[in-house]
């Protein structure tokens, strides 16, 4: 049993890592602003702080003990700074992006960005894009941090049932509705992962030895186009695409592929794209319909 903070794990994939670190019998204190009930009861601990003010993270974690401290919030430089110059973990694991990789490419490996070779800026939330903002939050833990054990977990977009952003919901909803909407990227293959399965890589990564960057992602691909089709036919309505329409989230994304080879090796098998996004996307269906 390892004693562990989760940093953030209220909500989407931070509550599916909680319940797998739980399942496993791991010491779990979540530390959130307080602001977002959980459904965990009196099987975690809790801290209130606030993630982005170093003094406030200094007097929750003062004389607390933890093995590994998973943090999802870490969006920036800035975010790394204050909690790691307040508290030193024996083991960190941040949850990043694969917008780090920039392009992205197909079979796109963790080789493929270095954050010791970009120059280091201290940045807060809104000074720059997600993706350069994520770019600078690995850049600071590794050039500034490198005596602390951590490793950086590179999703792609992450989706389930309780993804509160809707993004690929869009595209159902709006599909069946009949709103017309405007996709700049209709056969442009893209990586997903499960939000459960996320969550379940996040407590695996968490009481692993390896440290540095790591890759996650369901294997294979699928296009926006092949999404719609798929709601097509079991609705029997016709997506309606217009250069006037909504503008789809996804809008930007090129084709590309995330290559989970090192988590294969360090023994985390990811599950094929097609086991489980149709069963999500009927679920998706059937709340779109519910809707109307």
């Amino acid at each position: 049993m390892k004693r562990i903070l989760v940093l953030g794990g209220t909500r989407f994939f931070g509550r599916h890592m909680v319940s797998a670190l739980l399942a496993k019998g791991h010491s779990v204190t979540i530390a959130t602003r307080g602001q977002t009930p959980d459904p965990f009861g009196n099987t975690v601990e809790r801290i209130v702080l606030e993630r982005t003010d170093a003094d406030c993270i200094c007097q929750a974690l003062l004389g607390k003990s933890f093995d590994v401290v998973c943090d999802s919030l870490a969006y920036t430089s800035n975010d790394v700074r204050a909690l790691l110059d307040s508290y030193h973990p024996y083991r960190y694991v941040m949850t990043s992006s694969t917008a780090v990789y920039q392009p992205l490419a197909l079979h796109t490996t963790e080789a493929d960005f270095d954050p010791l070779q970009i120059p280091l800026k201290w940045c807060g939330r809104g000074d720059d894009s997600y993706a350069a903002c994520k770019q600078q939050a690995e850049a600071a833990l590794r050039q500034i941090y490198p005596s602390i054990p951590a490793v950086a977990v590179r999703f792609p977009f992450v989706i389930g049932e309780d993804d509160y952003t809707r993004r690929l919901y869009f595209y159902v909803e709006n599909a069946i509705k009949g709103i017309p909407m405007h996709i700049d990227n209709l056969d442009a293959q893209m990586a997903f992962v499960h939000a459960p399965e996320a969550g379940r890589f996040l407590a695996w990564a968490a009481v692993q030895d390896y440290t540095g960057p790591l890759n996650g992602a369901s294997a294979g691909t699928i296009s926006i186009r092949e999404i719609l089709q798929y709601v097509e036919r079991q609705t029997g309505m016709q997506a309606l695409l217009n250069p006037k329409g909504l503008p789809a989230p996804y809008n930007g994304t090129g084709p590309y592929s995330i290559d989970t080879a090192l988590a294969s090796r360090l023994g985390f098998s990811f599950s094929n794209l097609d086991d489980w996004i149709y069963t999500l996307l009927d679920a998706f269906i059937q709340q779109a319909r519910v809707s109307i």
